[in-house]
């Protein structure tokens, strides 16, 4: 029996895959509604009365948007060229963990699970990082934020050793003194990581003037280092927007294009 023409991977790819496609379009905005369905539900079910009094509709409608990610899963691992790479990536991964919940209770049927369980059904609410996917300025960030991921753990590393220092120095000068609260080297890391956040809880605090100095120093250094990551990251949204073509294909959404071309066909970014 021959395949139907658009379960052929080749165009049930495009379907899936380019949103230029007229069927894929449609695609798209019902793969959009089911997200935000998906969404809604989540939100309604956190809530007693309107969970209670629309149960059974939340079940099937639940039921169905299970199936259908399900459904959309499998067949973009199907159609993709390169299958290991979409399982393996963020969008895929996402796919699988907004998937999974409504299975894992047939797996874990106990009754000692069932706290557990309602944590793991809002996982869901990660389907919402799929709507990205349609979003060119999402594709950018996305690609910037991995580019400044190596910077930004080596920024993060450099905070929390900062902070380690800072707090045991304030233990050195509060511990021992009457009503301390820095009662502990963890307590007083606390401190200064809520601190040097601009955060300010103001839970714990210093007793002592040279305690009260640190802080305020703490404070002033926090301002200083702070937008470090917003540089990082707003440096390299430049740099993923100055970016050229590469080999035919477009810098966004790594769709074909030619030399001609001022515009990319499959996701209009000037090119």
């Amino acid at each position: 029996m021959k395949k139907p023409h658009w379960l052929e991977k080749e165009n049930l790819y495009k379907i899936m895959f380019e949103s230029e496609h007229p069927v894929g379009r449609v695609f798209d905005l019902t793969l959009i509604t089911a997200i935000s369905l998906s969404i809604i539900i989540s939100f309604v079910e956190t809530i007693p009365s309107l969970a209670h009094t629309f149960k059974f509709v939340l079940e099937i409608l639940e039921y169905l948007l299970t199936f259908f990610f399900t459904v959309e899963y499998i067949a973009r691992v199907y159609c993709s060229p390169r299958p290991r790479d979409y399982v393996l990536s963020f969008f895929g991964i996402i796919d699988l963990l907004s998937t999974l919940p409504p299975y894992l209770s047939y797996f874990l049927p106990n009754a000692r699970y069932m706290i557990l369980l309602r944590s793991i059904r809002f996982i869901r609410i990660f389907r919402i990082f799929k709507l990205f996917s349609f979003i060119n300025e999402g594709y950018i960030l996305m690609h910037s934020l991995q580019k400044s991921l190596t910077k930004i753990s080596v920024y993060f590393l450099f905070v929390l050793i900062l902070d380690i220092c800072l707090g045991t120095l304030m233990f050195m000068v509060e511990s021992g003194e009457p009503n301390t609260q820095f009662t502990d080297l963890a307590t007083s890391v606390y401190w200064a990581i809520v601190t040097m956040t601009t955060v300010g809880y103001g839970d714990i605090t210093p007793v002592t003037a040279i305690g009260r100095l640190l802080s305020a120093f703490v404070m002033l250094l926090g301002y200083t280092i702070i937008a470090v990551p917003t540089g990082i990251v707003t440096a390299n949204i430049i740099d993923e927007t100055k970016e050229k073509p590469k080999d035919g294909h477009c810098p966004r959404c790594d769709g074909m294009v030619r030399d001609e071309d001022h515009y990319c066909s499959h996701c209009g970014e000037k090119l």
